[in-house]
């Protein structure tokens, strides 16, 4: 079972999902914010006055501490992410390697719907 999350910045995220974890939950569900969905980064992000994700205002290479000490080879981890789902994926597998774990121990999906973004969102 996983719960749809995230929050204000990674130490929060990661303060829920260690909550989460501890009261039986299996895995993950991550929430990412509009601009690290679409792509965009600090450097090219709009100014933050105009910026969708203020509040989850975060680069993706940042997204590290949301998940900092947390068994990521007994979970199954989530990532709502469309167009950036491969890119997103592989710093996943990254953080996985530098914490010493076996890549074939991961569990999760991706969804890489870009048809989506577009016509709900118009991204």
């Amino acid at each position: 079972m996983r719960t749809y999350s995230g929050h204000s910045s990674a130490v929060a995220s990661n303060e829920l999902y260690r909550s989460n974890l501890a009261k039986g939950q299996t895995g993950l569900s991550i929430a990412f914010d509009l601009p690290t969905q679409t792509g965009l980064t600090r450097t090219t992000r709009p100014p933050p006055e105009r910026s969708q994700g203020r509040r989850a205002d975060r680069a993706p290479r940042s997204h590290a501490p949301t998940l900092e000490g947390l068994p990521l080879d007994e979970m199954n981890t989530s990532m709502t992410i469309n167009a950036t789902a491969a890119w997103l994926w592989g710093l996943y597998l990254a953080l996985a390697q530098e914490e010493g774990v076996d890549l074939n121990q991961l569990q999760g999906t991706t969804q890489n719907d870009i048809v989506k973004e577009y016509l709900s969102r118009g991204t």
